[in-house]
């Protein structure tokens, strides 16, 4: 009898696909929150494998807060365009011209995500929304489970989750009430690397290395942009970095690395001891509770 084996990226993507399948089983609505970046990438990847040859038979959303890296912004489209997959975008500037939130002070609209998310879940009656969130990101998506239950507002409540064994998962909610889903949660920053290098997945070029204009802010290196620039006594110099994680260009710093292929980020990875989120991200760093204070908000 032969030995048969299945490797750890093969398994991860094996459980990936499950809980698509077992979600469009279960759910009436779902939709898959797609933001460029490459959790949602192979996320998307994964979605198109587990229904194939049939299209993904739910759309994908994008919660445009405005002040996105335009390679990425360029990405989506052409993403979602390839796959044939229907893209709503649910956009903070519109939720602010219409008075239903306040931009901050500071111009960052991280925060005001959570109220527009909450509106177009409403709007479309979802009640099974897919996001890439990752278990190894961040302390408090640690102890969120894959079927992560959100109560008629949207918010989360950790210390009232559902009970999760083996493969089985409960998506029973009443109306108004959610479901997010996180096919993702036992993937690691460098599963993920290696399941794109195997899968040739193509991403944005801010993943990879280049030389930008950057300042340093608080020790983190800040790409100059339309959305960021320079303050009082802040010095504008050339470095070559790249983004382990994007989110708004005012807020996501880039690291120094000189990573120009997928192989050189996975050797690059296999080196460091510092999270994604711990190196490059500034709405974390607002408290030591600032991910899970959003979470209860019904943040991603």
């Amino acid at each position: 009898m032969s030995d048969y084996r299945i490797s750890h990226i093969a398994a991860l993507e094996a459980e990936a696909i499950f809980i698509f399948r077992e979600v469009a089983a279960t759910c009436q609505r779902p939709v898959l929150l797609f933001s460029g970046g490459k959790d949602s990438i192979v996320m998307l990847h994964l979605a198109q494998k587990a229904f194939a040859p049939a299209p993904i038979p739910f759309p994908v959303m994008h919660v445009d807060t405005g002040q996105n890296f335009a390679e990425v912004i360029d990405y989506r489209d052409r993403r979602v365009a390839e796959t044939g997959v229907q893209l709503i975008v649910a956009s903070v500037q519109d939720a602010i011209d219409r008075g239903m939130v306040t931009e901050p002070p500071d111009g960052t609209r991280n925060r005001i995500q959570t109220p527009v998310l909450l509106e177009a879940a409403e709007k479309y009656q979802f009640d099974a929304l897919f996001g890439g969130a990752r278990r190894d990101e961040e302390k408090a998506r640690a102890k969120e489970r894959v079927f992560s239950f959100r109560d008629d507002f949207g918010q989360w409540d950790p210390k009232n989750q559902r009970p999760e064994l083996w493969n089985l998962y409960n998506g029973r909610v009443h109306p108004g009430e959610q479901i997010r889903v996180f096919p993702l949660s036992n993937w690691t920053e460098l599963d993920v690397w290696r399941y794109i290098g195997s899968e040739g997945i193509p991403l944005p070029e801010v993943y990879f290395a280049s030389e930008r204009e950057v300042v340093d802010r608080g020790g983190m290196l800040y790409a100059v942009n339309e959305f960021l620039q320079p303050r009082e006594g802040e010095t504008v110099f050339k470095e070559t970095v790249r983004y382990r994680t994007v989110g708004d260009a005012n807020l996501t710093a880039g690291v120094r690395s000189e990573a120009r292929t997928i192989e050189e980020i996975i050797a690059e990875i296999e080196a460091t001891r510092i999270t994604e989120r711990g190196a490059t991200r500034g709405d974390d760093k607002t408290s030591e509770a600032a991910m899970e204070d959003r979470k209860r908000e019904g943040y991603f």
